[in-house]
């Protein structure tokens, strides 16, 4: 709302955020397979889960 006259406060320069070094090859390549993994296990999970859920239904109902 004032405005100082003079040599009155300066903002502090601006520097940007230090940056982050990139993934290495082997870095990425761990990554795709990880990715890879989790979406195999998404597919087959289901399937053992219903699996696992029939046989517990097959043993109770024979007893």
């Amino acid at each position: 709302m004032f405005v100082e006259g003079g040599g009155g406060w300066k903002p502090p320069p601006w520097q940007p955020p230090p940056r982050r070094p990139r993934m290495t090859k082997k870095q990425e390549r761990v990554l795709l397979w990880l990715v890879g993994v989790n979406v195999l296990f998404l597919l087959i999970a289901p399937i053992g889960g219903v699996t696992i859920v029939q046989t517990m239904i097959s043993l109770l109902m024979r007893g």
